[in-house]
């Protein structure tokens, strides 16, 4: 059902775990299907300088998420907030037909948290 970039990321997920002192912090699920997404990101000089990810869900969400942190991990938040379901399921080789869209809710998670992050900001 999964190749072998999916299961790598899934077997081996990059950048799990909570940031203590996140700048932000943003939360996805999809009741349908049950897979749930929490993002921290610490931001430096409008840059994720850090990403960390914490999801309940199936191979594919976790696999979806550690693809998703690695592709924005130091990147300016624009190019984060761009990232793409399509991008990610490309960066992975792909997806089953049915994951693609109750699984790969990163980069979702990702926009929530950059924007919890900007209604902290004081300029």
């Amino acid at each position: 059902m999964y190749n072998s970039t999916v299961m790598d990321h899934f077997q081996n997920p990059r950048n799990t775990g909570d940031l203590s002192e996140a700048d932000g912090i943003g939360s996805v699920g999809n009741p349908a299907c049950g897979d749930v997404m929490k993002i921290f990101i610490k931001v430096e000089d409008d840059r994720l300088v850090d990403i960390r990810y914490q999801t309940f869900g199936c191979a594919a969400a976790i696999a979806c998420s550690s693809m998703a942190s690695e592709m924005v991990k130091g990147k300016s938040i624009e190019e984060a907030i761009a990232l793409t379901r399509q991008e990610v399921a490309d960066a992975l080789d792909g997806l089953p037909e049915e994951k693609i869209a109750c699984s790969n809710l990163a980069p979702d998670a990702i926009r929530a948290a950059i924007e919890d992050y900007r209604s902290k900001k004081i300029d």
